[in-house]
């Protein structure tokens, strides 16, 4: 049990790593705002996608929170991960676009940013019927975006650490303490199959 649990964090990391450096380099090519942001993939699952965006000078606004831009960015790249990935995966010519946006702020996002979508299953689920169709297809996901604080750190009050991991609500993130979500968010995903021939 112990080397299974081994293997799969590092099989995690792996991912975590391949993606973040795709994510970096597509954006270098494609989405050249994007880059300056510099998105590090947390986790890539069948469940969840999440992404950290970091509160430094190219993301700061000015009072010293993160910045309206950067965090749309966050927003739609922790739902486009799991597209993106799904994609790759089916070998067809998907394309993707975000039809609307809408986000709620809770409070400043003070520090690092861990943007978090917990509906990976129903991403990759759009992209299994689109590679099966011509027609265009949509769907919104949610997500909300957090700034992990350490337990021994700058923890809200009422924060409790939970498992080794950071909670909101019934969700997770390995890390730090119970936190508050400063921002959540609904983005609708449309797709369309541009392969010659869809099998």
């Amino acid at each position: 049990m112990f080397n299974f649990a081994m293997f799969s964090l590092e099989k995690l990391n792996r991912t975590a790593l391949e993606y973040t450096a795709l994510v970096n380099g597509l954006s270098l090519a494609r989405v050249p705002l994007l880059a300056v942001c510099a998105p590090q993939v947390v986790e890539l699952t069948d469940e969840r996608a999440v992404v950290k965006i970091r509160l430094d000078w190219r993301t700061r606004n000015h009072v010293g929170v993160m910045y309206f831009g950067a965090l749309a960015m966050g927003a739609e790249l922790s739902i486009a991960l799991k597209a993106i990935q799904r994609i790759r995966e089916s070998r067809k010519r998907i394309e993707f676009i975000f039809q609307d946006f809408q986000a709620e702020f809770l409070r400043r996002a003070d520090g690092h940013v861990h943007f978090i979508c917990d509906e990976a299953q129903k991403v990759a689920a759009l992209i299994d019927r689109a590679a099966s169709t011509e027609e265009r297809l949509h769907e919104t996901f949610r997500g909300f975006a957090i700034v992990p604080r350490s337990v021994g750190g700058a923890a809200q009050a009422g924060a409790a650490s939970v498992g080794g991991a950071v909670q909101v609500g019934a969700a997770s993130v390995g890390g730090a303490a119970r936190e508050e979500p400063v921002m959540r968010y609904n983005l609708t995903l449309s797709v369309k199959n541009r392969s010659r021939k869809v099998s």
